[in-house]
């Protein structure tokens, strides 16, 4: 049995896209990154991309954990044999694998932190383009808590996400968050009760994939583009050549033509909504 579970969720619009929930599946361990739970993962991953009928992925954690970081003896080995002078980096890039596989996702993601989020279970939410916190998530780098420089980019993420304060104060001071407190600074989008969670973020990731998934996923692209850019006229000019793209589109054409039929449909006296 692997130790990642995969649940196609469907909305009530047999049209839209459905949601792929993604749910790391090691209690016992915390769901940590084993090097089988990244391999399950990315496997996962690869099956969600591959299956057209997806719009968006959640990705959370069984009870009760979200992810409670790197397996630490794969950790252990790592310093090991970098102590012994042996080259690690291919078993340390191994380990952010997991995450970086979500990172890479072209569509919507979304998580969905039920618990702790601690390390490389961080930097798995940190992945993703949207958090929803449950009460009882916990964001913890820990990194400097067990002698050892953040990884993945960890840093750069927290930076892009919540600014160099936010960064410095988890990181180097060691501050954790709860899930309010993870809104308040803005690591989060929401925080709700933990046992409306899930459906909370399968709700919101719906809205995701109801949008033409190759749509989505240019505007995904185009958000990751414009956020390097340092003046408007350029992110206007890197809009204008996706909007040309939507408007050649097929999906565009049958959208517009199912707004007019609904406005056609509509009583005089209704006032447009």
């Amino acid at each position: 049995m692997g130790l990642v579970r995969l649940e196609l969720r469907r909305g009530d619009d047999d049209a839209a896209g459905s949601v792929a929930l993604v749910t790391l599946d090691d209690p016992a361990r915390r769901n940590t990154m084993s090097m089988q739970l990244v391999t399950d993962l990315v496997g996962i991953m690869d099956a969600i991309e591959g299956d057209p009928t997806v719009g968006a992925v959640v990705v959370t954690g069984a009870p009760p954990a979200f992810c409670a970081g790197a397996d630490l003896g794969n950790l252990a080995s790592q310093g090991e044999s970098a102590a012994a002078g042996t080259s690690v980096q291919a078993g340390l890039r191994s380990i952010y694998e997991g995450f970086l596989r979500v990172a890479r996702c072209p569509l919507p993601t979304l998580a969905a932190v039920n618990g702790a989020a601690v390390g490389a279970g961080m930097n798995l939410a940190l992945a993703c383009d949207v958090r929803i916190a449950g009460r009882a998530a916990r964001f913890d780098t820990r990194f400097l808590d067990l002698g050892l420089h953040p990884g993945g980019g960890h840093t750069f993420m927290l930076e892009r996400i919540g600014g160099p304060q936010l960064a410095a104060a988890l990181v180097l001071f060691g501050q954790r968050l709860d899930g309010r407190a993870a809104v308040e600074h803005g690591l989060a989008w929401a925080c709700v009760d933990d046992d409306d969670l899930l459906e909370e973020a399968v709700t919101l990731a719906m809205r995701a994939a109801s949008a033409p998934r190759p749509l989505a996923a240019r505007t995904k692209e185009t958000l990751g583009r414009v956020g390097s850019l340092e003046a408007h006229d350029e992110a206007v000019e890197v809009e204008l050549a996706a909007q040309l793209w939507s408007l050649g589109q097929p999906f565009f054409a049958e959208r517009l033509a199912q707004l007019r039929n609904r406005l056609a449909a509509r009583p005089a006296d209704e006032a447009p909504s």
